[in-house]
Parts: C-alpha cells; sequence; structure tokens
C-alpha cells in the first residue's frame, strides 16, 4: 500500500509542478546575486569580457576601439577584450533584451539610459556603480588603477546625471552630441533674408514656405535652377517633438513616468506640421531620405541632424552618400536647432553611455569596470571625439592641449579638421548649460518613438491627400498609444498597471487545465483503490 501511496503523491507532485510551469514559465527570469565590489583585483587570472559597440561606415572610430582595447590589454595581460560591432543602436538594444533570458548579455555595452531603464526589469541585470565610482582602490581616479582615470568630479555634471536611474548611476558617459541646423546659407540668402545667430521655428517655416513657393510651371524651383527642393527636413523626428514641447514647457512624461504626450500643444504643432508638409516645405528623414544628401545636391535649405553626422554635411564634407558630380557648392552654416524662445534655447543632450552586466563572478565584472573606466581616459577621448562631432565627456579631456589645439585649427582641412564639423562640436560646448534630458523609466523608449511616430503620419497622411484636422489626430491618438502600449505604462513608469479581469478566454483555458488534471489525479486514485481492493483477503 506505501508504493500505491507513493505513485499518488508523486503524480500529484508532478500534477504542481506541471501547473506552476504553466502559469510562471513565459514569465520567468534568471535570478543573479547583487554583484559586490572584491576587495583586490585577482591579477593572476584570465578574463575574457566581450565589448558591444556601435559603429556606422566611420573606419577611424572602428580603429580607435580596437587602439584602446589593444591598449589596455598591453596595462591588464589577463584580460582578453572581444569587440563585437553594430551599425544600429537598437539593433544592439534588441539583442541585449534577448540574451538577459539565457544569461548570455555582454559584459560591458554602448548604450543609452532609455535602453538601461528596460534591462533593470531583470534581476540584477546591470551593475548599479556607486559602490564602484567611490571605491578608493579601483574606484574613479582609484590608486590602484594602471592608467589615469577621471575623478567623479572631472567628468560633466550634466553628462554624469545623465546615467542616473531611480537614484543610481548604471552607466558612464562615453561621448555627448547634441541636434543642429545645418544651413545652405547661400540659398537663403539668394531669398533676400539673413541668417539669425539663434534662428527660431517661424524663421525657419518661413524662409521654407518661401522656397517652395519658388516653384515654376515648368516643375523647376527658381531657387535652385532644379526640379527637386524639400526647403526643411529632419532627421530624427522624436527630437523635433520632445524638443519643441520641452521648449513651450508642454507635457511629455513626469520623473515618475506618468504619459503627457497627448495634448493640446502636441496637436497644435502638429497641424502645423501638417500645413508646412501641404506646401512642401517640410519632409522627414524615414520619408524623404537623409538630410545630408538633400542638402549636399543643393536640394534642401535647413537640415536637421546629430552634430555626430556633421562630417557628412557641405560641399566639402569628407563623409558623403551621393556622387560627387551631385554636390553644389554652397556655404555651410551651423546654428542651434530652431527656438521659439531664442532668448532661452533649448536643445537635447544626446550620445552614448557604457553600462556593465552582472555575471556571477564578481573578479570578470571587476575587469569590465577597469576598461569601462579607460574609455574615459584623454587619450580615448579626444581620439574619437575627433572622428565626428562628438564632445569629451570629461573636463580633463576638453581642456587637454591636445584637443584645444583640435578646435583652434578649425577649417584646416576638410578632414580631421573640418570646419562644420568644430563649428558643430562648438556649438554644443558653448550649449550645455542649455542642453536636457528626458525622463528615463522603463516604457521611455517606447514613449520616445511614439512621439516621432506622431509626426510621421501627420506628414505620411498629407502626402497621402488624408485630411489632417481635430478627428485625423484623436484617432491617431488613440492608435499611436495602442501601438506602443503605452496606454499601459503606470504612473511610475512600470508596465505592470492594472489589466483588469482575464478574459473570458483565458478563465476557460485555466478551468479547462484544472478540469484535466483533476481527471488524471482522479483516474490515479481510483487504480491506486482498485488494486488495493483486488489484493485484499477474500472472506
Amino acid at each position: 500500500m506505501k508504493l500505491y501511496r507513493t505513485r499518488a503523491a508523486a503524480l500529484l507532485a508532478a500534477a504542481c509542478l506541471a501547473g506552476g510551469l504553466l502559469l510562471t514559465g513565459c514569465h520567468g527570469q534568471r535570478r543573479q546575486a547583487a554583484f559586490t565590489v572584491p576587495d583586490t583585483f585577482d591579477t593572476t587570472r584570465q578574463y575574457e569580457i566581450t565589448f558591444w559597440a556601435k559603429n556606422d561606415t566611420n573606419v577611424r572610430q572602428t580603429e580607435i576601439y580596437r587602439q584602446a582595447i589593444e591598449d589596455f590589454q598591453a596595462l591588464y595581460p589577463n584580460i582578453t577584450v572581444t569587440l563585437r560591432l553594430y551599425t544600429d543602436y537598437g539593433d544592439i538594444y534588441n539583442d541585449v533584451i534577448t540574451n538577459i533570458s539565457t544569461g548570455t548579455t555582454p559584459n560591458v555595452c554602448i548604450t543609452y539610459p532609455d535602453h538601461i531603464a528596460t534591462y533593470l526589469t531583470g534581476d540584477n541585470v546591470v551593475v548599479p556603480l556607486d559602490e564602484l565610482f567611490a571605491d578608493e582602490a579601483y574606484g574613479l581616479g582609484g590608486s590602484a588603477l594602471a592608467f589615469d582615470s577621471p575623478a567623479q568630479g572631472e567628468i560633466v555634471p550634466q553628462f554624469l546625471e545623465e546615467c542616473r536611474l531611480n537614484g543610481h548611476y548604471y552607466a558612464l558617459p562615453y561621448m555627448r552630441s547634441t541636434e543642429a541646423l545645418y544651413v545652405n546659407k547661400t540659398m537663403v540668402e539668394s531669398l533676400g533674408y539673413t541668417l539669425p545667430d539663434v534662428p527660431t521655428w517661424d524663421f525657419v517655416w518661413e524662409v521654407s514656405e518661401a522656397a517652395a513657393a519658388t516653384l515654376g510651371a515648368d516643375g523647376v524651383y527658381a531657387v535652385n535652377g532644379q526640379e527637386v527642393l524639400i526647403p526643411f527636413i529632419y532627421k530624427s523626428t522624436d527630437n523635433m517633438m520632445i524638443q519643441m514641447l520641452r521648449q513651450l514647457d508642454a507635457g511629455y512624461s513626469t520623473a515618475a513616468g506618468e504619459i503627457r504626450l497627448f495634448n493640446d500643444t502636441t496637436r497644435s504643432l502638429l497641424l502645423d506640421i501638417a500645413a508646412h508638409t501641404a506646401s512642401g516645405a517640410f519632409s522627414t528623414f524615414k520619408i524623404s531620405g537623409y538630410p545630408a544628401n538633400f542638402l549636399n545636391a543643393g536640394q534642401c535649405l535647413f537640415a536637421v541632424d546629430s552634430t555626430a553626422g556633421s562630417t557628412w554635411m557641405g560641399t566639402d564634407a569628407p563623409l558623403v552618400d551621393i556622387d560627387p558630380s551631385e554636390i553644389v557648392s554652397f556655404e555651410t552654416a551651423v546654428r542651434p536647432v530652431p527656438q521659439f524662445d531664442p532668448e532661452h534655447p533649448r536643445m537635447i543632450s544626446q550620445g552614448p553611455s557604457v553600462c556593465i552586466f552582472n555575471k556571477d563572478d564578481p573578479q570578470e565584472v571587476l575587469a569590465s569596470w577597469l576598461f569601462t573606466q579607460y574609455l574615459l581616459t584623454d587619450q580615448v577621448q579626444i581620439a574619437y571625439s575627433e572622428t565626428e562631432g562628438y564632445v569629451p565627456v570629461t573636463t580633463t579631456a576638453q581642456n587637454d592641449d591636445a584637443y584645444l589645439d583640435y578646435l583652434a585649427r578649425a577649417g584646416e582641412d576638410t578632414d580631421t579638421h573640418y570646419q562644420v564639423k568644430i563649428d558643430a562640436v562648438q556649438l554644443l560646448l558653448a550649449n550645455l548649460e542649455n542642453t536636457f534630458t528626458t525622463p528615463v523609466f522603463n516604457g521611455s523608449t517606447s514613449l520616445r518613438d511614439a512621439a516621432g511616430q506622431l509626426i510621421e503620419d501627420v506628414t505620411k497622411g498629407v502626402r497621402r491627400d488624408q485630411t489632417v484636422d481635430d478627428a485625423f489626430i484623436d484617432q491617431l491618438y488613440t492608435d499611436t498609444a495602442a501601438l506602443y502600449h503605452l496606454d499601459s505604462v503606470s504612473a511610475d513608469g512600470s508596465t505592470k498597471a492594472d489589466l483588469g479581469p482575464l478574459p473570458a478566454t483565458a478563465v476557460a483555458l485555466l478551468a479547462a487545465l484544472g478540469a484535466a488534471w483533476a481527471g488524471i489525479l482522479g483516474w490515479a486514485a481510483a487504480q491506486a483503490l482498485g488494486r488495493r481492493r483486488k489484493n485484499l483477503p477474500k472472506r
């Protein structure tokens, strides 16, 4: 009889385990202990760490990564760094999300705070850096380091603050940029306008409308003598909407993660953008193509792109995507993005940061931290910033004689010292106090995407001859909130909002599962009872 009881108990345990797996299997995560800083770094062991970084087609950036790794490994021969390059930050984000569940994340990763906020939904996935910052031996400026690491106070405070989430630092800033307005000054002046130091939205719209109005009956625009002209092209429409709202002190989101994007100011901006699209004065990168290509071909007056994209802008740009025969000659001016109040400019701060992923071995994490710090040394910071319109994130690099000499040689050539590139860098350096960032929370990446999608869909709607009015905007708000699941983001930025009662189909499924397991247990009990009776002595 003991055997039968054991079998029945085993069946019951199996049923409970299977039920538990059914309920939790889709949501289970690999649990990991919190990282603790080791007392010392064990240099007798060998470590292999992976570094995921982003690179487009600028081979110099790849060379700088490889040189930094080589120099670092010379200082720490027991640490091997493997570089994996991506062409898009979104691809890095997607791969990290995929690898979190399997515990195969990289050790060090180029990323953005919005992405880190999503990574943090895992269990001790990303290492909080506060204790590492302050560690006397291995922290920022630590005494046991084999290189000169910047102290925490030598990292530009605005840049470092961007890496602070939920009261802790989860990344180090690597490079910083902002957006700039690249202007075909020659064409603007040909229309009778004088380009101001800080252009307003009204100015940009007025000049763009004037340029679009030069279209002749023969299909040629008088302002450029070509059949193609898009006066104003914006590369990143999410930044466009975010900056417009910030400049107007309008809603976007709160620090706690409350979504405020879908407001009357946003509606007014969208209707205005629709009107300028209808006249042919405006388009976007996703719809028409890369702004630099139109600017360099004389088919655009105003192109907004990152300062990190400055090497693609202008007649003498060292990097181009169009045939050299298509490039026209013009004077390129670099200005802040359009403002509503030029006396109080507001521009977004952006650029990659570096985070460290937790591992079971604290020594491996410490090795990753050493390499991450090395990326902030003056040599690496200055070399990388010279490849694009980036600004070093440390005051030591910004004030280094080599960097100051680099800035002073603007216009000396059309490569390293390309005038437009250094003008873009100087733009950010002069406006550090005017930059801002948006609140970061789980869901802030989706909110950012939604902000840009509003502009994209309005622009597409106009081009498809749809009527863009209040009814159109109402439906757009509803569709966009649903598409990016913004209706399920709670006020604290989490995505664990109350979803209400289970659907009837889910209730029915769970009931069927319960009935099935009850039947299995009943069958097992009946079998056990039958065998017991069969073995009872006859009377």
